[in-house]
């Protein structure tokens, strides 16, 4: 059963002091304390170098070097029936390793054991396709070609996947901005009316938290309701923002809770 943790004054409790949440590192135990695993690598190493090896959350994983990331799966796969390939994609460190972490989540029904084979490719640096042994790895690897940009050697149609073909860079990036990039944010009004149609479409809104009060391209807008495509810049009064209805929230009466007012509210200056 799970440890019961107290919830008292929870909501005024701080989680953690920065400001970017940093995930505990999950306990690293030795292989030698699984007999299947212990076997497992054994075996694997005779094929390719195994750079490090350890279990961690009741899974096996295994770092290999990328030129060996097909001979370590085809192994896993034929000898050590390791034949399911759950899932595999990459995790980005370009900024702080110039590359990306690409893995391999393999499943043994058999053996009822997971591994996950984990493997470093660079930014310029391309990793063979896996393709040919399981055949989901086709969308999966078209995926992390389109979402990061890398390089699958051997891919039978490697083109992207979610983007279309012409889309300039890779949105999964780090270092891609939130809201796209220039070409982001005019590329539906390229595509359906063309540059010289700009100054008059406007660029596209990709930031989807942002509502425009006075936008009147939607069906309503906040504080008061037109219809769509309606002028509102003459003759139109001004309507404050409610968020509940006149009076509150009453029941029998008696009054749950007490109207918010935008006036009224504190805007913190920083974060504390």
């Amino acid at each position: 059963m799970r440890k019961y943790s107290p919830k008292n004054d929870v909501q005024q409790k701080s989680y953690y002091t920065d400001r970017f949440y940093v995930a505990p590192t999950l306990d690293k135990a030795p292989v030698s304390n699984d007999s299947t695993f212990a076997s497992d690598c054994s075996s694997l190493a005779n094929v390719v170098e195994i750079k490090e090896s350890y279990i961690q959350a009741g899974h096996l994983v295994i770092y290999v070097d990328s030129k060996d990331n097909v001979k370590a799966i085809k192994h896993l796969k034929e000898i050590r029936a390791y034949n399911f390939m759950m899932e595999l994609s990459a995790i980005d460190y370009v900024s702080t390793q110039n590359g990306f972490e690409v893995f391999y989540e393999m499943l043994s029904v058999s053996k009822h054991k997971r591994i996950r084979v984990k493997c470093f490719v660079g930014c310029d640096d391309a990793i063979a396709s896996v393709e040919p042994l399981f055949r989901m790895a086709d969308w999966s690897e078209r995926e992390m070609y389109d979402m990061y940009g890398i390089t699958i050697k051997n891919h039978p149609y490697m083109k992207r996947i979610l983007m279309p073909d012409d889309w300039q860079g890779h949105p999964l990036l780090k270092s891609y901005p939130l809201i796209g990039d220039e070409a982001a944010q005019w590329y539906e009004v390229d595509k359906i009316f063309g540059k010289e149609a700009r100054d008059i479409v406007g660029p596209e809104l990709r930031d989807a938290a942002q509502v425009e009060r006075y936008d009147t391209q939607r069906f309503s807008r906040l504080g008061h309701e037109v219809p769509k495509g309606t002028d509102i810049t003459t003759n139109e009064p001004e309507t404050p923002i409610r968020y509940q209805e006149e009076g509150g929230v009453q029941l029998f009466g008696k009054k749950l809770v007490t109207p918010f007012d935008e006036i009224e509210t504190k805007h913190l200056e920083e974060r504390k």
